[in-house]
Order: structure tokens, then sequence, then C-alpha cells
């Protein structure tokens, strides 16, 4: 068996009580106190994760914007140096690569932040359609993230910031220094809160994950895992790929097509799918769901009308913050209407639900 990849943080995981699992062939903390516990901290407080095992691509060259715009499903034109844009990589039928974040760096300079469990598919992909004058490196090893996500997730930085870095806006980004080291400090986050990105040298990973906990302790601020992570995502409708998002499931099915533009000038790999599939209109949908009789909705579980199969979960729970047993399928678009009655199989019964609008958790920006 292949040993699991470490992230630098691996060996201070169980000074803070993490319990470590498999995750994508990485050693990685699923939590530290309890999930419950650091879902409600990062509702309510602040809560930092290791998200080191990120990938990180950088994209340089003069045709660097010309090759971004035929790879992603994004307008990549639109992103002004200082910002970031979410976006989609897809085959030519449709289905998705992955889900990404573009950084532009600067003027032909951009950093791709993937899926640690695509980076490998991911270089490939895109070093296998790279075109004219365009340089990818693959920086994944340089570079260690942290994540601190919830309402106090400012005022917690602020305390260990070189400058004033609350000007800085939602999916925009400045290099600056947090507790005396050098990072991109970036507004966005995984969690359906207010919150930064990190992103350090693998060597200073350590120390920042020290000093903004040790800040942070007496506002409650915890080291969270990956099981709150997913539960706070998942409240926020936010795609995980593997499960919403899959090269089976196009991001216009998944209820991203937000990140898709259609009209842009560029002709992306999958343009033409994705339009057939809007003209057309959509056969399948990702929608809500919620349980009215008792059970959980998991992964993979099938979802039923009249004793018909319409599609499957992608993923549920018992959600911390509504304390309901709450789900996300891809079903049939005919039965996505809200308030739809559906039946979900679990152990061997079918057990009644209805279809609900989403996200199924927003925050309050007051």
């Amino acid at each position: 068996m292949n040993e699991l990849k470490q992230t630098p943080l691996y060996d201070l995981y169980k000074e803070y009580g993490g319990k470590t699992i498999d995750f994508g062939g990485w050693a990685l903390p699923v939590q530290f106190s309890s999930i419950k516990e650091e879902h409600e901290a990062v509702r309510t407080k602040a809560g930092l994760f290791d998200v080191s095992h990120m990938g990180e691509i950088e994209v340089k060259g003069k045709n660097s914007l010309d090759f971004l715009q035929k790879m992603l499903t994004n307008d990549v034109s639109k992103i002004q140096a200082g910002k970031a844009q979410y976006s989609a990589m897809c085959y030519e039928n449709g289905g998705t690569v992955d889900d990404l974040l573009t950084y532009k760096l600067g003027e032909d300079h951009y950093l791709l932040v993937v899926n640690a469990s695509n980076m490998e598919k991911d270089f490939a992909w895109l070093a296998s359609h790279v075109e004219g004058e365009v340089e990818l490196s693959n920086l994944s090893g340089d570079y260690a993230q942290l994540a601190l996500q919830g309402p106090l997730a400012e005022e917690t930085l602020t305390k260990l910031a070189a400058e004033n870095i609350g000007d800085i806006g939602y999916f925009q980004f400045r290099y600056t220094a947090i507790a005396g080291k050098d990072v991109l400090l970036s507004r966005t986050g995984y969690t359906g809160e207010d919150g930064f990105e990190i992103y350090c040298s693998s060597n200073d990973a350590v120390h920042l994950w020290k000093e903004i906990l040790h800040v942070g302790k007496d506002s409650g601020v915890l080291p969270c895992g990956l099981g709150s992570r997913d539960t706070l995502r998942f409240e926020a409708t936010l795609a995980l790929y593997g499960q919403e998002l899959t090269k089976d499931i196009s991001p216009l099915e998944a209820g991203i097509g937000f990140a898709v533009k259609l009209n842009k000038e560029a002709d992306f790999i999958g343009k033409a799918a994705l339009l057939k599939q809007k003209e057309s209109g959509l056969q399948r949908k990702l929608v809500g769901i919620e349980m009215i009789d008792r059970g959980i909705p998991r992964h993979g579980y099938k979802v039923y009308n009249n004793g018909q199969v319409i599609g499957e979960v992608t993923t549920g729970t018992q959600s911390p913050t509504l304390n309901k047993a709450i789900g996300l399928a891809l079903i049939t678009s005919s039965f996505a209407e809200a308030g739809k009655e559906v039946e979900v199989e679990i152990r061997g019964k079918l057990v009644k639900a209805k279809v609900t609008a989403t996200p199924f958790y927003k925050r309050n920006k007051a």
C-alpha cells in the first residue's frame, strides 16, 4: 500500500487532538474536537482548517489568457489583477474535469487552485492542450494553505496582520504579511461564511497555524477538520468534486451555471455540448431535499417517485445548523419543483422526502 501524503502540518495534528483519515491519498484530520463543535465554531466564531493538500498550478506566458479562455468555462478576461474567479474545466461532452479558482497574479500570470484528488489529472489535461507561449508549473509542493473561516476571521487575523486587511473584498487577494510571514491572503472560502484563505510557503505553515490559534483562543477560534468542512460547504450548497460534479455531471446540471459563460467569444472545451444541454433543456437538475419521514439521505442513495428511480443523492446528512436531515440530489428535471414529494431508498425502505430550495444556509451579512 502506498504511503499517505502528508501536509507540512501533519506532525501538529496529534498535538491539537486531530483524528486523521485517508482522504484521497492524504493523511488529513477529520476532526479535532467534534464535527458538531467545529461546525458551530465556524458559524458563530471562527475555525482554522489545513487545506494544504489543494493543488496550485501556475500559468504564465503571453498566450496564457487565450489558453485559459479555451480551457475554462468562465470568462477569464473579466478578472483584474488582485482578483479571483470560480470556474470549471469540462470535457468535450460537457462532463466536468474539475472546479477551481483562478487567481490573476499579474499580466499574463495566473494561479489555478484545483482539488487535491484531481491535481495530477488536471495538470496533464492542461498540458495536453497547451498552444503558443504558455508555461505551466505544478507548484503544489511549494505551497501550504490555511483557511480561517467564520464571523471572527477578520478580527482574528487583524491581530497578526502587517496592514489593514479589512478592505480586501470578496474574491480579492493581496500579498501581505501575517505573523511576520509573507503570504497571499485571499478573501475566499468553502464554508458559506466570511473568511480568508492563506497561501504561504510550506516552511511557514506551522508558525502561522500556531499563531492564529494562539491569538484566537480567547474568542473561541478552533482547529477544524474535514468533517465540519464538508457539513459547512454542504449547508451552503457548495459543490464537491466527486459528488455534485463528476466526469458524468456537467456544471449546468450541478447548479454552477453562473460560472459557465456560454456567451463569451472564446470557444472553450465543452461549450458546444453545454449549449446543446441548455437549448434542449436540462434532463437532470441538482435539488435540495428535506426528509419528511425519519432517515438520513446519504451519497449514492436512490431517489424515487411512484416506484420509478428519478435520480440519486449526491450529499446528505443531519444538518448541524438546521437540525434536520437534508440532502442534495441529482434528479430528473420534471420532478425538481420545490415542494414535490419524492422518496429516498434507505436500507431497502422507501422513505418520504420533499424537494426544497437551496442553499440550505445563507449567512446574514448585516
